[in-house]
Protein backbone atom coordinates (compact mmCIF):
# COMPACT_ATOMS: atom_id res chain seq x y z
CA UNK A 1 0.00 0.00 0.00
CA UNK A 2 1.29 3.48 -0.87
CA UNK A 3 0.11 6.76 0.67
CA UNK A 4 1.02 9.97 -1.15
CA UNK A 5 1.31 13.06 1.03
CA UNK A 6 3.20 15.71 -0.99
CA UNK A 7 3.47 18.08 1.97
CA UNK A 8 5.92 19.72 4.33
CA UNK A 9 6.57 17.63 7.44
CA UNK A 10 8.65 18.04 10.58
CA UNK A 11 12.36 17.25 10.21
CA UNK A 12 12.34 13.88 11.99
CA UNK A 13 9.22 12.42 10.35
CA UNK A 14 11.01 10.54 7.51
CA UNK A 15 13.52 9.07 9.98
CA UNK A 16 10.71 8.01 12.33
CA UNK A 17 8.81 6.38 9.47
CA UNK A 18 11.93 4.58 8.22
CA UNK A 19 12.56 3.21 11.72
CA UNK A 20 9.20 1.43 11.64
CA UNK A 21 9.16 -2.12 10.34
CA UNK A 22 7.59 -2.41 6.91
CA UNK A 23 7.57 1.32 6.20
CA UNK A 24 9.79 3.42 3.94
CA UNK A 25 9.48 7.19 3.39
CA UNK A 26 10.49 8.93 0.18
CA UNK A 27 11.37 12.60 0.64
CA UNK A 28 13.39 15.48 -0.79
CA UNK A 29 14.72 18.90 0.23
CA UNK A 30 12.83 21.91 -1.17
CA UNK A 31 14.32 25.15 -2.47
CA UNK A 32 13.44 28.35 -0.59
CA UNK A 33 10.65 29.40 -2.94
CA UNK A 34 8.84 26.07 -2.65
CA UNK A 35 9.55 25.96 1.09
CA UNK A 36 7.77 29.29 1.64
CA UNK A 37 4.76 28.10 -0.37
CA UNK A 38 4.62 24.89 1.65
CA UNK A 39 4.97 26.80 4.94
CA UNK A 40 1.94 28.87 3.92
CA UNK A 41 -0.05 25.67 3.27
CA UNK A 42 1.21 24.17 6.53
CA UNK A 43 0.10 27.26 8.45
CA UNK A 44 -3.46 26.80 7.15
CA UNK A 45 -3.35 23.07 7.91
CA UNK A 46 -2.16 23.63 11.47
CA UNK A 47 -4.65 26.46 12.01
CA UNK A 48 -7.49 24.17 10.90
CA UNK A 49 -6.27 21.45 13.24
CA UNK A 50 -6.16 23.94 16.12
CA UNK A 51 -9.70 25.11 15.30
CA UNK A 52 -10.92 21.50 15.28
CA UNK A 53 -9.31 20.51 18.59
CA UNK A 54 -8.41 23.74 20.41
CA UNK A 55 -5.50 21.81 21.91
CA UNK A 56 -2.26 23.36 23.11
CA UNK A 57 -0.33 20.85 20.97
CA UNK A 58 -2.00 22.19 17.84
CA UNK A 59 -1.31 25.77 18.92
CA UNK A 60 2.35 24.76 19.38
CA UNK A 61 2.33 23.46 15.79
CA UNK A 62 0.98 26.82 14.56
CA UNK A 63 3.78 28.59 16.44
CA UNK A 64 6.40 26.22 14.99
CA UNK A 65 5.26 27.09 11.47
CA UNK A 66 5.22 30.81 12.28
CA UNK A 67 8.76 30.61 13.65
CA UNK A 68 9.89 28.78 10.50
CA UNK A 69 8.33 31.50 8.35
CA UNK A 70 10.12 34.11 10.44
CA UNK A 71 13.47 32.33 9.93
CA UNK A 72 13.16 31.97 6.16
CA UNK A 73 12.02 35.61 5.81
CA UNK A 74 14.67 36.89 8.25
CA UNK A 75 12.11 38.41 10.61
CA UNK A 76 13.31 38.76 14.18
CA UNK A 77 11.03 38.26 17.15
CA UNK A 78 11.68 41.87 18.18
CA UNK A 79 10.69 43.14 14.72
CA UNK A 80 7.51 41.07 14.85
CA UNK A 81 6.66 42.34 18.34
CA UNK A 82 7.21 45.94 17.18
CA UNK A 83 4.84 45.52 14.23
CA UNK A 84 2.33 43.79 16.50
CA UNK A 85 2.50 46.69 18.97
CA UNK A 86 2.10 49.30 16.21
CA UNK A 87 -0.99 47.49 14.89
CA UNK A 88 -2.38 47.17 18.42
CA UNK A 89 -1.91 50.92 18.99
CA UNK A 90 -3.52 51.80 15.65
CA UNK A 91 -6.36 49.26 15.48
CA UNK A 92 -6.45 47.61 18.90
CA UNK A 93 -6.15 43.94 19.77
CA UNK A 94 -8.84 41.28 20.15
CA UNK A 95 -9.29 41.31 23.92
CA UNK A 96 -12.63 43.18 23.90
CA UNK A 97 -14.35 40.34 21.99
CA UNK A 98 -15.91 42.72 19.43
CA UNK A 99 -17.95 41.01 16.69
CA UNK A 100 -18.64 43.34 13.72
CA UNK A 101 -22.05 42.55 12.26
CA UNK A 102 -22.31 44.98 9.35
CA UNK A 103 -21.42 48.44 8.08
CA UNK A 104 -23.78 50.72 6.17
CA UNK A 105 -22.30 53.40 3.93
CA UNK A 106 -23.35 55.70 1.13
CA UNK A 107 -20.93 54.51 -1.56
CA UNK A 108 -19.42 51.15 -2.44
CA UNK A 109 -15.81 50.67 -1.37
CA UNK A 110 -13.80 48.69 -3.95
CA UNK A 111 -11.25 47.56 -1.36
CA UNK A 112 -14.04 46.20 0.86
CA UNK A 113 -15.71 44.54 -2.13
CA UNK A 114 -12.46 42.73 -3.04
CA UNK A 115 -11.85 41.74 0.58
CA UNK A 116 -15.30 40.17 0.91
CA UNK A 117 -14.78 38.13 -2.31
CA UNK A 118 -11.60 36.38 -1.14
CA UNK A 119 -11.95 32.61 -1.54
CA UNK A 120 -10.80 31.75 1.97
CA UNK A 121 -13.56 33.93 3.47
CA UNK A 122 -16.16 31.57 1.98
CA UNK A 123 -14.74 28.72 4.05
CA UNK A 124 -14.91 30.31 7.48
Amino acid sequence: MKYTYNKLVRDKIPENINNMEGRKATWRIMDDEEYIKELNKKLLEEAHEFIEENAIEELADVMEVIQSIMRIKNISYEELKNVQQMKREKKGGFSNKIYLVEVEQDKADEREEQEMKKEWRKKI
